[in-house]
């Protein structure tokens, strides 16, 4: 494991390999898969997002505490955290799904509103990261729900966070 973290430290790519047939963006690091079905409500400019640590080391979550930093200000572009479910389009998840999370994380989802989307944010909630194989976790968000949007990174950085949020809004309003 600490290997695996060295390696994401002193390397500048992302540590896992992409599959051919999965689109992502050319950088190769956010991939997003457009919820046609999902978008039947009008999100406006607008987009909410409950915020869930599903077991992660934090590094995930300082990184998006960094998003609201007047550096990044992910406000001006309508994107804000909220604190209950029932007021969020999206549910951004990081953490590679603790086995004692996966309720607490599955009633999060079900106490949200149509549409849902899940963004997977980090390697660790993408397929597991540093702790996949662990007994302890369920190594990524999507064995556990429907996952719409993947930010890849060991943490990503809160650019390529906004960039991946902003891709997922523009994929919104071309669906409209």
């Amino acid at each position: 494991m600490w290997l695996e973290i060295l390696r994401n430290m002193i390397s500048k790519k992302p540590a896992i390999k992409f599959p051919k047939s999965i689109q992502t963006s050319p950088d190769g690091i956010i991939e997003i898969f457009p919820p046609a079905e999902k978008m039947n409500r009008v999100f406006g400019k607008s987009l909410r997002i409950r915020q869930v640590d599903a077991g992660s080391c934090n590094a995930c979550e300082w990184e998006c505490t960094a998003l609201t930093n007047p550096i990044y200000d992910i406000q001006r572009f309508g994107i804000d955290f909220v604190a209950s479910p029932r007021h969020a389009d999206v549910l951004l998840v990081t953490g590679p799904v603790s086995r004692q999370m996966e309720l607490a994380l599955k009633k999060t989802y079900l106490a949200m509103p149509e549409p849902k989307l899940v963004i997977a944010c980090g390697d660790c909630a993408i397929n597991g990261g540093v702790y996949k194989g662990s007994y302890a976790t369920r190594e990524g968000v999507s064995n556990v729900l429907p996952v719409d949007c993947r930010i890849h990174g060991c943490p990503p950085t809160p650019a390529i966070i906004v960039k991946g949020l902003l891709k997922l809004m523009e994929s919104i309003v071309m669906v409209k």
